[in-house]
């Protein structure tokens, strides 16, 4: 898979950013999937979180020490007394909130902790399970 960032020139001076992500051949040279926007590729990146299991995602331990990493701040910085336990903090909705606010970074520190193959196919993401 491969990424094509295009810039489009908007009437009133701007730029609009679009990111195309497409098949690159390598394996099968008459591939005929048609490139996904990277809005689309992130819609189903989080639908498929909500229907894989927590144990599936290897990120669980990545999202405490981060929650840990907040909570030293929150108490040296901001000075709060209360810690907010990890049970509190839905992981899945961890994961989602870095796919749709995360950085570029972020996203992909997420993706290799998803212990399942992904596929791309009609535009849909496809998980296969090892």
């Amino acid at each position: 898979m491969a990424a094509d960032e295009k810039f489009k020139k908007l009437k009133d001076g701007g730029v609009n950013r679009h990111v195309y992500y497409f098949c690159t051949r390598g394996k099968n040279i008459d591939c005929k999937n048609s490139p996904v926007t990277e809005q689309g590729l992130i819609a189903e990146l989080i639908g498929l979180i909500d229907k894989i299991d927590i144990d599936d995602i290897g990120v669980k331990g990545a999202i405490e020490k981060e929650i840990a990493r907040f909570n030293k701040f929150r108490i040296g910085v901001l000075g709060h007394k209360k810690e907010t336990r990890n049970s509190e903090i839905d992981i899945k909705n961890y994961a989602k909130y870095l796919l749709v606010e995360g950085t570029i970074y972020e996203k992909r520190e997420l993706l290799p902790y998803l212990k399942s193959q992904l596929t791309l196919k009609d535009r849909k993401i496809i998980l296969k399970k090892d």
